[in-house]
């Protein structure tokens, strides 16, 4: 197995980002993680993908052993965190993986720096024009003509953000492992360790209701998503784009992966993981490393 070290690099913008860096070939692959993860999340990929490549996988700001100093109000905050991490490790020629959250930063990123990156995979991403947050009514389905607005809005949310947080204040595994257990896994499981070190690393979280928002106010897509208009800049991705979904995913639905389509154009292509849930990095890692590298080793 190639070693993976835990390392961190200052930014000139005064943050400090961990980052997980395993040896590899020549190819080099950026891994950005989802909304409650880190680059600990990234493990089973870090440690199973192939030798050829060099893997890079940050830990965005606010997470894992990242530095949080200056509140984040949009994507673009993070997106421009993994420029300077791009910058300050001097890497290149390279392709980026966003998963969920992930996804929608590396959009953004790779919408402002057209020419920066080789190519780009999705896995369950947040749509190009965000990721909506809605307050439950009575019957406990979300009122989706009830758009949350602000970030105060969001933050004082009792049907999510609330109870994320307190769990995380309260350091309660069991709840956010619940939490996971019904809207993430579908297939399989973590093991008892390897979960139980997914939900310490969940706790590292700063910025819950602030990405919340970031994603409910993002859009760089071609259409008003309910309650900002998009800026189209997702027309500006004119590298190859892969965009893959998981058939039973709960959490990033069919609508958004076809949003992301719609946006980007014929410069991206879809995938569907089948039997996968939000995290096919555990439901089926086979499937999804065999995609991933089947694209990236593709002549365009």
């Amino acid at each position: 197995m190639s070693k993976i070290l835990l390392k961190k690099v200052d930014l000139p913008n005064g943050e400090t980002l961990g980052y997980r860096e395993r040896e590899g070939g020549e190819k080099i692959i950026l891994l950005i993680h989802g909304n409650m993860t880190s680059s600990k999340h990234w493990d089973v990929v870090l440690e199973n993908m192939d030798p050829k490549y060099k893997l890079y996988a940050v830990d965005l700001r606010g997470f894992g052993v990242s530095t949080y100093k200056n509140i984040i109000k949009e994507v673009r905050d993070l997106s421009e965190d993994v420029r300077l991490f791009v910058d300050q490790l001097n890497i290149q020629p390279y392709a980026i993986v966003g998963w969920s959250m992930g996804g929608e930063v590396s959009l953004q990123y790779c919408a402002d720096h057209v020419d920066a990156c080789e190519k780009l995979l999705l896995i369950n991403s947040g749509s190009t024009r965000g990721y909506p947050v809605y307050p439950l009514g009575k019957d406990g389905l979300p009122v989706v003509t009830q758009r949350l607005e602000t970030y105060e809005e969001i933050r004082a949310d009792k049907t999510k953000t609330q109870i994320v947080q307190g769990a995380y204040d309260a350091k309660n595994k069991d709840l956010l492992k619940a939490i996971w257990d019904l809207t993430i896994y579908r297939k399989r499981k973590p093991d008892a360790e390897k979960y139980d070190e997914y939900l310490e690393d969940m706790l590292t979280q700063r910025n819950l209701a602030e990405t919340y928002h970031m994603q409910n106010i993002f859009n760089i897509g071609s259409a008003h998503n309910g309650l900002v208009e998009g800026t189209n800049q997702a027309k500006n991705i004119n590298i190859p784009v892969l965009v893959m979904h998981g058939n039973e995913d709960i959490i990033v639905n069919e609508k958004m992966t076809n949003e992301i389509l719609e946006d980007i154009g014929p410069n991206a292509e879809y995938k569907k993981l089948t039997g996968c849930g939000h995290s096919p990095l555990i439901d089926d890692l086979d499937m999804l490393l065999n995609t991933m590298e089947s694209f990236l080793d593709r002549k365009e």
